[in-house]
C-alpha cells in the first residue's frame, strides 16, 4: 500500500489529507504553523511543524511513496521539488499550482502532476452545472410527455437509419415508464437490409405514416433524428423535437433539445433514459447500442466521450448475438446484382470512385455497394448512382479527413437536388427530367443511361475537385 507525505497543510491539504485517511492511507503531514499542527494532532492526524522548503524536509520524507505539496505560494511548492529531486529521490510528486505558468515551472522542477485548485473548481461547476441542465431537461420532457391527452406519435426521419429507429425506441419506452402509451411512426420505406433486420431481430413495432388517416389522433408528436425535415410540420403540430443535428427552420415546440456536439440522437436518448433511471430493456438498451455504433461507424466517425460513456452504460444490458446477426445479414438477390453492376461500370480518378448502377428496382442497395467499393485499395471515396421511378439517386461514402462529402454533393448538385448526410456519408435525389426529356423505354435505355451518366459523372468529379481526364476503370 502507498504511503503519503503531505507538505503544506491548508485548506486544501487538509481536504486532502482527511480523505486519504479515511480511505485508511499511511499519512504524514508537514507544516511550518505551530498552531497548525497542533490543531491536526488533536485529530489524531501525523503532524509535525517544519518549513517546506528547508532541505531537511527531503530526509523527512525519504520513506514515502507519494509526495504532495500543498501549499499556496507556489514558488515555496518550487523548493521544496528542487529540494526532492536534488537529492535524487523518485517519489512520484503532486505539487499545487496557482495559475498555468506556475504550473509550468513547478512541472519543470520535476513534478509529476500538478493541480490547480482553481481549474479543479471550475471543472467541478461545469461538471454540476451540465448534471442539473441534464436533470432540468429530463423533468421539461417528462412534464411534456405526461401532459399528453392521448397517444404519443413518435415520428422518424425518411427512410430510418438505425440511429433514428432506436431513438424513436427509446421516447417510446420513456412514455410508456411515464404511463403514456406511444407509437413509432417511420416516414418511406426501410429498404437496408441491416435496418430490416435490426427490425425483424428485435421486434420494433413501427407504422408507415401512409396508414396513418388523421394525426390529430395523437396527443402530442415528437420527432427524433428527424428535425432536419422541415416538411413534416405542414401536416400536424409538433411537441417534442430531439436530435444531434441543427434543424433548418425553428420549430415551435414545448420540448427541444438539439445537441450538435453529440455523435447520435441515440446517445442523446441514453442520458435521457439515465436520467429517468429506468430499468433498461433488453430491446431498449440493443437498439441504442447499435443506433451509437452504426452513426459512428463503430466509433471511428465523428465520436466523442459522450458517445463511449452511454455505450458503456448499454452494453451490460444488450443482446449482442442479436447484435452480431444485425450486423451481418444475408445478401439480397437485389443488392448483388448491384453491387456487381457498379463494380463493373467504376471509373476511378485517383483515390475517387464513382459508378453508374444502371436501373434500379430498390435504391437502398446504392448505400451498401458505395461502402463496398469504399473498400477497395487506394480509395478514399466512392460514390454510386442509379434510376428509378424518373428520379436519379446517388449515394456516397468518404474516409477522406480533407472531404466533407455532403457538401460535396450539395456543391455538385444544388441547383437541381438537396443533399443530405455529413461528412462521411451522404445523398442525394435528382429528378431525371433535369438532364433530358427522354422517356425511359426498352428502346432507349442505353441512351438514358448514357447521358445520365455523363451529366452526374461531371458534375460529381468537378465538386471532388479532379480530372476525369486521368480516369480509368481499373
Amino acid at each position: 500500500m502507498s504511503t503519503y507525505a503531505i507538505l503544506g497543510c491548508g485548506s486544501v491539504g487538509h481536504a486532502v489529507a482527511e480523505g486519504l485517511v479515511e480511505q485508511g492511507k499511511d499519512v504524514l503531514i508537514v507544516d511550518r504553523d505551530d498552531g497548525r499542527v497542533e490543531a491536526l494532532r488533536d485529530q489524531d492526524l501525523d503532524a509535525r511543524q517544519a518549513d517546506i522548503e528547508d532541505e531537511a524536509v527531503s530526509d523527512m520524507v525519504a520513506d514515502y511513496d507519494v509526495v504532495l505539496i500543498m501549499s499556496s505560494n507556489a514558488e515555496t511548492n518550487r523548493h521544496a521539488i528542487e529540494n526532492i529531486r536534488d537529492r535524487g529521490r523518485d517519489h512520484f510528486i503532486v505539487a499545487r499550482a496557482s495559475d498555468p505558468v506556475s504550473a509550468d515551472e513547478l512541472e519543470a522542477a520535476g513534478a509529476d502532476v500538478v493541480v490547480n485548485p482553481s481549474t479543479v473548481i471550475a471543472n467541478s461547476a461545469l461538471r454540476t452545472l451540465e448534471s442539473g441542465e441534464r436533470e432540468h431537461q429530463a423533468k421539461r420532457l417528462a412534464e411534456v410527455i405526461e401532459n399528453t391527452s392521448g397517444r404519443l406519435g413518435v415520428l422518424t426521419h425518411d427512410n430510418p437509419d438505425p440511429d433514428s429507429i432506436a431513438s424513436a425506441v427509446a421516447l417510446r419506452a420513456i412514455a410508456e415508464h411515464l404511463g403514456v402509451d406511444a407509437e413509432i411512426i417511420y416516414l418511406g420505406d426501410i429498404g437496408h437490409q441491416e435496418n430490416r433486420a435490426f427490425v425483424n431481430l428485435l421486434g420494433i413495432e413501427l407504422l408507415s405514416r401512409d396508414n396513418i388517416d388523421d394525426f390529430d389522433d395523437y396527443g402530442t408528436i415528437a420527432l427524433v433524428d428527424n428535425a432536419e425535415d422541415a416538411d413534416v410540420t405542414l401536416d400536424f403540430q409538433v411537441g417534442i423535437v430531439i436530435d444531434h443535428y441543427e434543424p433548418e427552420i425553428e420549430y415551435d415546440a414545448a420540448f427541444v433539445d438539439i445537441r450538435p456536439d453529440m455523435s447520435s440522437t441515440s446517445t442523446i436518448m441514453t442520458k435521457y433514459i439515465q436520467e429517468f433511471d429506468m430499468n433498461v430493456d433488453e430491446e431498449v438498451a440493443t437498439a441504442l447500442l447499435y443506433g451509437i455504433r452504426a452513426e459512428t461507424m463503430d466509433f471511428k466517425r465523428e465520436t466523442n466521450p459522450a458517445d463511449l460513456t452511454a455505450a458503456a452504460y448499454l452494453y451490460p444490458f444488450a443482446n449482442h448475438e442479436t447484435l452480431e446477426q444485425v450486423e451481418s445479414p444475408s445478401m439480397s438477390p437485389e443488392t448483388l446484382d448491384v453491387l456487381a453492376e457498379a463494380i463493373t461500370n467504376r471509373e476511378v480518378t485517383g483515390s475517387h470512385l464513382v459508378s453508374n448502377a444502371g436501373f434500379l428496382t430498390d435504391r437502398e442497395p446504392l448505400t451498401q455497394a458505395a461502402q463496398h467499393l469504399l473498400n477497395l485499395e487506394g480509395i478514399t471515396t466512392s460514390a454510386v448512382f442509379g434510376v428509378a421511378d424518373d428520379t436519379i439517386y446517388l449515394a456516397a461514402r468518404s474516409k477522406d479527413i480533407r472531404m466533407n462529402i455532403a457538401n460535396v454533393l450539395q456543391e455538385a448538385f444544388e441547383d437541381i437536388g438537396e443533399a443530405a448526410g455529413h461528412s462521411t456519408q451522404a445523398s442525394v435525389e435528382i429528378p431525371l427530367g433535369i438532364f433530358t426529356d427522354i422517356t425511359a423505354t426498352d428502346d432507349n435505355r442505353e441512351l438514358l443511361l448514357s447521358l445520365t451518366e455523363e451529366a452526374v459523372k461531371g458534375r460529381l468529379f468537378d465538386a471532388m475537385g479532379v480530372e476525369t481526364g486521368e480516369g480509368n476503370s481499373s
